[in-house]
């Protein structure tokens, strides 16, 4: 995976740590008190940037660091083992994979849809779309648009209708075909999270029942420009439905990395894609290490 937005990407967490580790002469605790400010300025919540300094602290004093390149790189490696989730942040390469795709209108969830959907048939896949947020005005035409772009076929039923029988009729369409994946909208209105907790939970049991020997997936698309409401989503979401990964999206403007970070540790939830451009192929595996590595030009 190759950031290559590096500025832009981490924002004011790159700059601010840089600013303080190579202000200062020397590693005392007013440099690391103003390295906890930094870290909290950047959209990593209290508790995460507690543990990060924590270890810090420790690891200063054990490993006799003197420089602001020691401390660097130790800030590198306590990040890296924070985020890093193992094989978990790949996507299931198992087939038949249902993909339920979950997320607020307007962050960037149909978009990635069509993403993961190009990147699985440059891989040889075969990939449907199933058009379950019938709610939403114009987001079966949205993803309709998006499926001749990508050359995969999209089930759709008309508007207003119960999201559990595209998904019904979909499922029927990828046993006919033998699709390897089948990728399903779905709506996000956490304003009515009662409704769209009944709506997944009817969801999940069409799949079970229909295609119980089908692998799933539950991903959740965040917009990572909204900063700790972000971070926000990923609890309320989680308290409805069975998430497996993030897809962290819009990383192409000024979003700060430190949403990465805070998700990773206070929910125990890998990120699996991260979304850097508009263009079909900008969405990039996430990559622990280099995620890490990036912090720091």
């Amino acid at each position: 995976m190759a950031f290559g937005i590096k500025k832009s990407f981490f924002g004011r967490l790159q700059e601010k740590i840089e600013d303080v580790l190579f202000m200062r002469p020397e590693i005392d605790e007013e440099m690391l008190d103003e390295l906890e400010e930094a870290l909290i300025t950047s959209d990593i919540g209290m508790e995460t940037t507690m543990k990060i300094t924590g270890k810090l602290r420790e690891d200063v004093k054990k490993m006799n660091i003197r420089d602001p390149e020691g401390v660097k790189a130790r800030i590198k490696t306590i990040v890296k083992e924070l985020v890093d989730k193992g094989e978990a942040h790949k996507l299931c390469d198992q087939v038949p994979l249902i993909i339920l795709m979950i997320g607020v209108n307007g962050g960037g969830k149909t978009t990635s849809i069509a993403k993961i959907a190009n990147k699985l048939k440059k891989e040889g896949k075969t990939v449907l779309l199933a058009a379950a947020d019938t709610f939403r005005a114009a987001a079966i035409e949205q993803l309709e648009v998006w499926g001749k772009r990508v050359g995969v076929n999209v089930i759709r039923h008309q508007e207003g209708a119960d999201p559990s029988a595209v998904i019904f009729d979909a499922i029927q369409s990828a046993k006919a075909r033998k699709i390897d994946v089948l990728i399903c909208d779905t709506a996000g209105r956490l304003q009515t999270k009662k409704n769209l907790m009944a709506e997944l939970e009817k969801m999940y049991k069409v799949i079970e029942r229909e295609y119980p020997e089908a692998y799933r997936e539950t991903l959740l698309v965040l917009d990572a420009t909204t900063g700790k409401n972000a971070v926000s989503q990923v609890k309320e979401f989680g308290e409805i439905a069975e998430i497996t990964g993030i897809v962290l999206t819009k990383l192409d403007g000024t979003a700060k990395g430190g949403i990465v970070i805070t998700i990773s540790d206070e929910f125990g939830m890998p990120v699996k894609f991260i979304g850097v451009g508009e263009a079909l192929d900008d969405l990039k595996e996430f990559d622990p290490e280099e995620f890490a590595e990036a912090i720091f030009e």
